[in-house]
C-alpha cells in the first residue's frame, strides 16, 4: 500500500467553496473570501486583534520586517534549526541573520539567544518546529533583561514606539498550538502562520499574520496600513475599487505585493471551519497512535507534544529520532522505508549545511545540538484521513528498517 508523506484535504466542502468563488462571486483575487478566512482564524485563536492573510509565510514575514523598518545594517536572530525561509525573509530585506543553537526539544535556546544580541539586533524570530511552541516566556525574559534592553537602538518610528526588540513568531507549523493555555497567535508581538499545501490548514500557497502589538500601537489601525503595504502601498484593494464610483485610490507607501487571492482563500476557508472539531483532533489521534506504538522501543526518541503547563502542539509533524543512528544510518533507513512505498521526510537540513549559508560563513560545527537532532531525525506521515491500517504499516515499516540497519534482533521492546 502506497502511503504518501503528505496530502491536503480536498473534499466536497472544499470543492463547493471553490465553486462558489468561481460561479457565484466571480471574484478571484483579494476579496470577501480572504476577509472571511481572516475572521475564521481570528475567532479560532480567540484574539481581539486582527488577522491579515498573505500569499506565503515568507512574504508575510517580509511585510512585517518592512513595517518595522528592518533593513541593511540590522540583525535578525533566528534558530539554526528551521527551514531557510526564516532566514531568507530577513536577508531579502537586506538584514543580516544571526543563528543560535536550539534545545533538545528543537526550539530556540534562550541562553544562546542572550549571548547573540547586539546593538544591531532588531527582531527575534523563534520557530515552533513541528507545531511545538517555543518557551516564549523565557525568550521574553531575555528581552526584558536590563543589559539586553540597553543594547536596543531604535532607528525607525515603529522601533521607537515599541522601545525594544520585536518578537516575531515563526508559527508556520503551529496554527492550533497553545503555549501555557494561550493560543499561538496571542503570545508574541506578531505571529506568522503558513498555509502552504503541506500545512494543517492550506490555501495551496498562503500565510496569515496575527497582530498582538502592545500599547501604544492600535492593532486595527496597523491592519489598515498593512493591507495597503501588502498591496504595493495601494490604499484600496481591486475589489474595493471595483465597487460603483470607488475607482479613485492612493499609493501611501513603498509596499510589497503579497496579498492572498480569494481563489486560494476558498480552500482554507472550507477547512478552517472544521479545524477545531474535526481536523485538529484527528491529527492529535494520529500523533498519539505513533506515540503509543514507538514508546515500546527504547531506541525511539519521541517528539515533544504537550507539557503540564498547558503547552500543546498543533501536531503538524511527528519528528521521530532513531537513537544511536548517525546521518548515514538514518539515510539508509529512509531509503529502505521509501522502497516500501511509505513516504517519510527530514525536517530540516540545517541551514549551515546548505550552499547559500556555507558560502556566507555559517558552519554547522557552531550548532552542535542542531546537528545532533538532524542527524537521526525522520518525519513520519501525519495528515487527515490516514487510517489505522495505514498508520500501522508506517510503524511496521519504520521498525523493520531500524532493525535491518542496526543489525539487531527485535528484543529491545520496553
Amino acid at each position: 500500500m502506497k502511503i504518501p508523506f503528505s496530502l491536503p484535504v480536498i473534499d466536497d466542502e472544499v470543492i463547493a467553496e471553490m465553486m462558489d468563488t468561481l460561479t457565484r462571486t466571480g471574484w478571484l483575487t483579494t476579496g470577501p473570501k480572504v476577509r472571511a478566512l481572516e475572521k475564521e482564524i481570528q475567532i479560532f485563536i480567540g484574539s481581539s486583534n486582527p488577522v491579515l492573510c498573505v500569499n506565503s509565510w515568507t512574504s508575510g514575514a517580509m511585510l512585517m520586517l518592512r513595517w518595522f523598518g528592518v533593513g541593511p545594517g540590522d540583525e535578525v536572530i533566528i534558530p539554526a534549526y528551521t527551514y531557510s525561509a526564516t532566514a531568507l525573509c530577513a536577508m531579502n530585506m537586506g538584514a543580516s541573520v544571526v543563528m543560535v543553537d536550539v534545545k533538545d526539544d528543537f526550539t530556540m535556546d534562550p541562553e544562546k539567544l542572550a549571548t547573540a544580541v547586539t546593538e544591531k539586533t532588531k527582531v527575534i524570530i523563534p520557530v515552533d518546529i513541528g507545531g511545538y511552541p517555543c518557551d516564549y516566556d523565557a525568550i521574553r525574559q531575555v528581552l526584558a533583561r536590563p543589559e539586553i534592553r540597553k543594547k536596543f537602538r531604535a532607528e525607525h518610528v515603529r522601533q521607537q514606539q515599541l522601545g525594544r526588540i520585536l518578537l516575531l513568531a515563526d508559527a508556520a507549523h503551529s496554527l492550533g498550538a497553545f503555549y501555557k493555555g494561550r493560543a499561538i497567535g496571542t503570545v508574541a508581538d506578531i505571529t506568522v502562520y503558513s498555509l502552504h499545501s503541506v500545512k494543517n490548514i492550506t490555501t495551496g500557497e498562503g500565510g496569515a499574520i496575527a497582530l498582538n502589538l502592545p500599547s501604544p500601537f492600535d492593532n486595527d489601525k496597523e491592519l489598515v496600513f498593512l493591507r495597503a503595504l501588502g498591496l504595493n502601498g495601494q490604499n484600496k484593494s481591486a475589489f474595493e475599487k471595483n465597487q460603483p464610483g470607488a475607482w479613485r485610490y492612493d499609493i501611501i507607501d513603498q509596499g510589497l505585493k503579497v496579498n492572498m487571492p480569494d481563489l486560494c482563500a476558498s480552500v482554507g476557508l472550507a477547512q478552517m471551519r472544521r479545524y477545531r472539531d474535526r481536523f485538529l483532533p484527528e491529527r492529535k489521534r494520529i500523533f498519539q497512535f505513533y506515540l503509543n506504538a514507538f514508546s515500546r522501543y527504547e531506541w525511539a526518541i519521541l517528539p515533544p507534544c504537550r507539557n503540564d503547563d498547558a503547552t500543546e502542539s498543533s501536531y503538524h509533524l511527528f519528528l521521530l529520532r532513531l537513537r544511536g543512528f548517525d546521518e548515514t544510518e538514518r539515510d539508509r533507513a529512509i531509503q529502505q522505508i521509501s522502497s516500501c512505498e511509505v513516504g517519510v521526510n527530514v525536517h530540516y537540513i540545517p541551514m549551515a549545511m546548505l550552499t547559500l549559508f556555507r558560502n556566507r560563513g555559517y558552519q554547522i560545527s557552531d550548532y552542535p545540538m542542531t546537528y545532533s537532532l538532524f542527524a537521526n531525525e525522520i518525519s513520519l506521515p501525519i495528515y487527515n484521513n490516514l487510517t489505522e491500517k495505514q498508520l500501522q504499516i508506517v510503524v511496521d515499516t519504520v521498525v523493520d528498517a531500524y532493525y535491518s540497519i542496526a543489525g539487531t534482533e527485535k528484543t529491545n521492546v520496553v
